[in-house]
């Protein structure tokens, strides 16, 4: 069963257990069915080398804890001793293989490591939506080798997306913040093509601002983002296509820290030696409105440099915005569900999505090569 249990360690510790919490129901019933899970995951990016602190001993130890079942962790990925124990695991009991991502054939998608994987089970289950847009060994290649099947939360995900994408309650509002539009134009113009609104914050609103004639000061403000953005403001001229709504005011800091000299700009002209970092009151305000206003909503990014208290409370007020609101609400991308978990949010939403990159290549129209995969691959009904 591949998992998607990428979380966040600190001093050996997993400060996050959100994804290992959404793996359990798909977990749970193989176990009632008399199933012997053998798991598989990657953490972090250890480049195809065993490296001790990207070791998943800290997840087996909170899976441990989060359930009941016996829970053995497997000092290597594939091989004979890693095989020895598969073949020894009791009805219910739990393999967790080391990270797969300490073999250079995993993003490789390896023909060998594939099949060494494949030998360890007798059907194969994909439950990592946020591994899914990867064509690697534990996500793609096994799963032509063995029966295989989506998982409880892959198929949640590619339910609740698809629904969004195809039979959205209006008005749909799109939330997209984050720092370069060259990474979210293909999700911007999606949503141009199917929303009513889409709503840029975060310092991807400079871009924007900047091809319109506005000053932008030190604000972060990639050359390369002006292409995209020009792009963006003339889809959003075509008939039928959503609005773009970009900041009236902004919080302005002399730099990225929490002690930063801060002011309130009324205002997008932001003068040499200041940056944006935060949408201001006004923009808050406005924003929240929208999202109070929707049918659905989707947010993906935040507003501003949440992450440092003087310039959260835009971030702040979107996410609660998105917690009050009456229509449907999906989260998708690590830095919103990050917000939602500051403010104490995250279960005031609807759906929120363990696979932030995965869900902009669905979004986006991109294969998923970890679904296609599967027997009977497709969203499901």
């Amino acid at each position: 069963m591949r998992v998607d249990f990428n979380v966040p360690l600190a001093d050996g510790q997993v400060t996050d257990d959100t994804r290992i919490r959404a793996a359990l129901p798909t977990i749970e019933e193989l176990r009632a069915r008399g199933a012997r899970p053998v798991l598989v995951s990657h953490l972090d990016r250890p480049e195809g080398r065993p490296d001790p602190r990207l070791s998943m001993a800290p997840v087996a130890e909170r899976l441990r804890e989060l359930g009941e079942a016996r829970v053995t962790l497997a000092h290597e990925v594939v091989g004979p001793r890693v095989k020895a124990l598969s073949e020894e695991l009791g009805a219910g009991e739990l393999l967790l293989l080391e990270n797969v991502r300490f073999e250079p054939g995993e993003a490789e998608n390896d023909p060998g490591l594939a099949r060494a994987l494949a030998a360890l089970a007798d059907a194969y289950v994909n439950d990592a939506f946020g591994a899914s847009h990867r064509a690697h060994a534990s996500t793609e290649g096994v799963a032509h080798l063995l029966p295989s099947a989506a998982g409880r939360l892959l198929e949640a995900e590619l339910r609740t997306l698809g629904r969004l994408l195809e039979r959205p309650a209006r008005p749909l509002v799109a939330v997209i913040g984050g720092a370069k539009v060259a990474d979210k134009i293909g999700v911007i113009e999606r949503f141009l093509d199917i929303a009513d609104t889409v709503i840029i914050g975060g310092a991807m609103c400079f871009p924007f601002l900047a091809v319109q004639g506005h000053s932008v000061g030190d604000s972060l403000c990639a050359p390369d983002d002006a292409q995209p953005a020009r792009r963006a403001l003339a889809h959003a001229q075509r008939e039928g296509s959503a609005s773009i709504e970009l900041p009236l005011d902004l919080v302005l800091g002399d730099r990225l820290a929490t002690d930063a000299e801060c002011r309130e700009l009324d205002g997008v002209e932001v003068p040499d030696g200041w940056m944006g970092l935060d949408i201001g009151p006004r923009t808050a305000t406005r924003y929240a409105e929208r999202i109070a206003g929707a049918g659905a909503v989707f947010w993906n990014g935040p507003m501003g440099a949440f992450e440092l208290e003087p310039f959260a409370r835009g971030t702040r007020a979107v996410a609660e915005a998105v917690a009050r609101a009456k229509g449907v609400t999906v989260v998708g991308g690590g830095d919103s569900a990050a917000a939602l978990r500051r403010f104490g949010l995250q279960q005031a939403v609807d759906h929120l999505s363990t696979g932030g990159g995965a869900a902009l290549a669905f979004i986006q129209g991109e294969p998923l090569p970890g679904v296609q995969a599967l027997d009977g691959a497709g969203v499901p009904s």
